[in-house]
This record gives structure tokens, sequence and C-alpha cells, in this order.
């Protein structure tokens, strides 16, 4: 069964690339979660967050965002104190701030799912050249919603760290041709062919 180079370096990435990268989420919670999984790997590599994932999930009270939008500074502590986490005060800081803000969003458009599917309106966008591997760390896209997400307060939204979200909550199918995974999810989603990577 052939799959996305990126993760074949051990059974986590497997399993994340087969049962999560690129399938639409809907899903508020996992969108918060993906997002700081994102915000998180900064400066990192993704095998680590995959790996660290369910110390994370421990420390942000399985992402809820309702919950961390609370955390004080003994939550902070807790947090950095926390054997395996990823000691960066300012990231943890990110993720209760970037939490309140996610909050505002949801307030405002009913849900944060229904805010960042607008920008694509509601479709899956796959672009000429991606499924060949020909795939850019940012393009016009990101960049929209990097924007927006960095007017409305959001922290470590940068275009590249956005793209990567993009692709892991489904509204950029970013899987090669080659990858079973690519026609599966054609046949799910509701895809919209993009050629040029600044639209």
């Amino acid at each position: 069964m052939d799959r996305c180079p990126w993760c074949m370096c051990n059974d986590k990435m497997i399993r994340y690339h087969d049962e999560e990268w690129g399938v639409p989420v809907r899903d508020d919670r996992k969108q918060f979660e993906f997002l700081m999984l994102e915000v998180m790997q900064c400066g990192l590599n993704w095998n680590m967050m995959i790996q660290k994932r369910e110390i994370f999930r421990k420390c942000f009270d399985g992402f809820d965002f309702d919950k961390v939008a609370l955390y004080k500074e003994a939550d902070i502590e807790r947090i950095m104190a926390q054997e395996g986490m990823i000691r960066s005060r300012r990231k943890i800081e990110a993720v209760i701030h970037n939490a309140r803000c996610f909050q505002e969003i949801r307030e405002e458009f009913g849900s944060f799912s229904d805010y960042i599917w607008s920008f694509t309106k509601g479709k899956t966008y796959l672009y000429t050249g991606h499924q060949k591997g020909e795939i850019p760390a940012r393009n016009g896209l990101s960049d929209r919603v990097s924007r927006d997400l960095k007017s409305r307060g959001m922290k470590y939204m940068g275009s590249i760290t956005v793209y990567a979200h993009l692709q892991a909550c489904g509204i950029i199918n970013d899987h090669l041709d080659s990858c079973y995974r690519y026609q599966e999810l054609l046949a799910v989603t509701d895809t919209v062919c993009k050629r040029r990577d600044h639209e």
C-alpha cells in the first residue's frame, strides 16, 4: 500500500497519515487541537508533535478551548513542569491566548469550522501539481487565512503554519496521487481543482 513518504518514519506517523491527515474536520475541538499542535511545532518537527500528542492533551485538558481560555499562571507553571512537555513559555501562553481568540471567532461565526471553511466556501482545494509532489510551504490561500487570523489576535499564525493546518484539516488535499488516501479522500470530499497556488 503506497503512502506519502513523509509519514513512513514510525507507526504513530503512519496512523496519523492514514486516519487523520487531510480528512475534513468540522469539529471545533479537533480544529483547536490541530491548530495548537501547529503552534507548538513552530521551529520543531511534526514527528515530535505526534509523539508528544498525549502529553499536550494532558497539559491542555484534551484541547478543550473553553477550559484552556480560563488558564492562569498556576496552569502555565503546571504545564511547564510536565515531564516530556516542550518547555516554551511563549508557546504555552500563545495556546492560552489563542483559546480566547478562538472563542471570539466561534461567537462571531457560530463555529470556528464555519469560519475557516468559509475561505473555500466549504470546498476542499486540490491544486494542480501538488499531487505530483510540487507542494509549497505556503500559498495565496494560507496567506489570506493567516492575515485574518492575525487580525483577530491569534499568535504563531504565519502563513506556513496556517498552510500546514489547512492540509491537516482537509481544506487542502495534498496527498500524492500515488498515495492510497488520495483517491479515498477525493471520493468523500467536495473538491474544487485549482490551477494556481496564489488563487
